[in-house]
Order: C-alpha cells, then sequence, then structure tokens
C-alpha cells in the first residue's frame, strides 16, 4: 500500500506543477526520510485570498504566504497499529504568490514551487526552521533532497530562513 494523496486545486488557480510530479517529489521526500508506513497527504493549491485567509486563521498572521504545512499525525506514531495509514498533514500552496516570490530569488516558478513543496513535506515531518540551529539542519536536508527532484535549472543552496523572518513580504 502506497502514500495517498487528496490533492485540491481552487476554482480560477493556476498550479505550476501537475498532481502527478506533486505525488512523485512528496514520495520521494517520505522515502528519502525512511518513513515506511503509508501516509495520507493533502495538498490544496488556492489563490493568494484564500492563502491570507488560512495565514490568519491557523498562524495569526494577517497576509498571504507561499506555503502551510499543517501537520496531523507522526509516522512513528506509538498509537497507530501496524500497517495503519498516517494522516501526515495538510500542505497548502499559492502559486501566485510562489511566482511573484521567485524572481526574488532566481529560480523559475515551478522550481520555487518544488522546494516549497519539500519544505512542506519536511514541516509535516517535524523539522522546523525556528532557530539558526533547527533552520541549518532543515536546509541542509533540503538541498539534499532538491537535488533528488527533477527541476528546470540547477539550483543552488536555497536559504529557507527567510521565510522565518517574511512577514515583510
Amino acid at each position: 500500500m502506497g502514500n495517498e494523496y487528496d490533492i485540491s486545486i481552487e476554482d480560477g488557480v493556476t498550479p505550476l506543477l501537475e498532481e502527478d510530479e506533486i505525488r512523485r517529489d512528496c514520495d520521494l521526500v517520505l522515502a528519502q526520510e525512511g518513513v515506511g508506513r503509508p501516509c495520507v497527504v493533502s495538498v490544496s493549491v488556492v489563490s493568494d485570498d484564500r492563502m491570507h485567509e488560512l495565514n490568519l486563521r491557523w498562524r495569526g498572521v494577517d497576509r498571504a504566504t507561499d506555503v502551510l504545512s499543517l501537520e496531523c499525525e507522526r509516522p512513528d506514531d506509538p498509537d497507530l497499529t501496524p500497517g495503519e495509514p498516517c494522516e501526515l498533514g495538510d500542505i497548502v500552496l499559492a502559486p501566485a504568490y510562489i511566482a511573484r516570490q521567485s524572481k526574488d530569488f532566481g529560480t523559475t516558478p515551478a522550481d520555487e514551487c518544488r522546494l516549497l513543496l519539500v519544505h512542506g513535506v519536511l514541516h509535516l515531518l517535524g523539522y522546523d526552521h525556528m532557530t539558526d540551529e533547527e533552520a541549518a539542519v532543515m536546509e541542509a536536508r533540503e538541498d539534499e533532497l532538491v537535488s533528488m527532484v527533477k527541476t528546470d535549472a540547477r539550483l543552488d543552496h536555497v536559504e529557507f530562513t527567510r521565510h522565518r523572518g517574511s512577514d515583510d513580504r
């Protein structure tokens, strides 16, 4: 039994990645992280307005953002029975925001989205970047994983610490 994905795209929103690629990239991260339990992941592609609403509701930040990760269960949760799927959580992507942001960081919109999808899955697995030490660990892992993802261009080290203090975007 493999991982299951619930991918939803808000009406009128154009995704930056095809659904098959979203599944493939998430599967790659889960496999490389050694997750042997099947996982259920929700990926939503939304407008900036919807992202703004969600960011305010879940983080108390009154603006849109590029990606949100809402964690549910961990694959190593001892309350899960062997073989029981893990409801890993939700990743929300805002492609219009991501496309604008990609110009600031010298990536293509699709590559920026790939980076943020990897970033989101790692958050669901417990990685964070609230401190410099956490950011260093997460960034190093992201670099490794992004190097395994098919991209439009070669991606150099990307410092995701930009998301720690990006309330001014």
